[in-house]
């Protein structure tokens, strides 16, 4: 899922671009060898073929099992990086008991819906929808941020984003052709970003704790989670096919690991009025890899409509001064 970038320090693993980031302690900028722009460039990618990732690993495997392995290898490369920086992950139970809130709303759950959409879903439209979450999370700050304000411009945008959601579906068609359940599963899973960003606003602001060191317990509670119900609703593979099996490594480590160290890299050096233009990016990508790689239809109001979205998701995040906030990983 998700969702600029993460302010330095706030807990991250997916979030809406309009759901601002806790104030929290800042980390200076390590210094990098590789130029910003390329890993924007491959921060982009990862996130844009998460979605075919996700695809090529459900023909294979349950969705639940899909989720709870990248989760354990994104645990596994954030809990290297971890040691490697002599961190520790975050103390106190007040913490703790946020952080698994937290890590239900923005890693298992979300991650498990989109999942499950793409059984049903083509991956393009599946990235479509996590574009979405700019726009909900805008419609939520407005109830929920008493100081996110509304404006004609913001209003304007949430409106003609939500224009470019109805333009996706087909809605003149009546919705003809859509598998409205999956769909559904998607725009919840693109929701379930604000929700969980707003929460952590509200209760992880100031947390005594560096970003990576509460990125990696959050994680590591979702592993958690996923770990507990999965047995309950899914049996042991008897094969492990070699592409949906590394697939599944490859959004772990890659697209959910890796892309969460570069995210907050390109943050604390760049600002996160750079980082949130990834949210931008992912879309495309998604929709160009499931329409090479995997010979996905496409309609011509597939990228019209994402066009729109995106339009929209820009102009409802637009503000007099740079919002500090994530964008929503896939």
């Amino acid at each position: 899922m998700t969702t600029a970038p993460p302010a330095p320090g706030a807990p991250a693993a997916s979030a809406p671009a309009s759901a601002p980031a806790p104030p929290v302690p800042a980390t200076p900028p390590r210094a990098h060898r590789v130029g910003w722009r390329v890993r924007f460039a491959v921060l982009s990618l990862i996130w844009g073929f998460s979605f075919l990732l996700i695809k090529v690993g459900t023909e294979a495997y349950a969705p639940l099992q899909v989720t709870l392995g990248r989760l354990v290898f994104g645990t596994l490369l954030l809990a290297t990086a971890l040691a490697v920086r002599r961190d520790r992950l975050p103390r106190g139970a007040r913490v703790w008991g946020h952080l698994t809130v937290a890590a239900f709303l923005l890693n298992a759950v979300p991650f498990s819906l989109f999942a499950y959409a793409e059984l049903t879903i083509p991956s393009t439209l599946a990235g479509i929808c996590n574009a979405t979450s700019p726009l909900w999370g805008m419609a939520l700050s407005l109830v929920a941020l008493s100081e996110d304000r509304p404006t004609r411009r913001r209003v304007a945008g949430l409106g003609l984003g939500f224009l470019g959601v109805l333009t996706v579906l087909g809605v003149w068609e009546g919705f003809s052709g859509l598998d409205v359940r999956g769909t559904a599963l998607a725009l919840l899973a693109s929701l379930c970003y604000p929700v969980g960003w707003i929460y952590v606003r509200r209760t992880l602001a100031g947390a005594d704790a560096s970003h990576l060191s509460v990125m990696t317990g959050q994680l590591l509670l979702a592993t958690v989670q996923l770990a507990a119900v999965t047995p309950l609703f899914t049996s042991v593979p008897t094969t492990f096919p070699v592409g949906p099996l590394l697939a599944v490594v490859a959004l772990g480590a890659l697209g959910t690991g890796l892309a969460l160290l570069l995210q907050y890299g390109l943050v604390a050096e760049v600002g996160p009025t750079i980082g949130q233009m990834v949210t931008y990016l992912v879309p495309v990508i998604a929709t160009a890899a499931g329409v090479a790689l995997l010979g996905e239809p496409l309609a011509w109001s597939t990228p019209a409509g994402a066009l729109v979205v995106l339009a929209g998701a820009a102009l409802a995040q637009s503000r007099t001064e740079p919002a500090r906030t994530p964008a929503p990983q896939p």
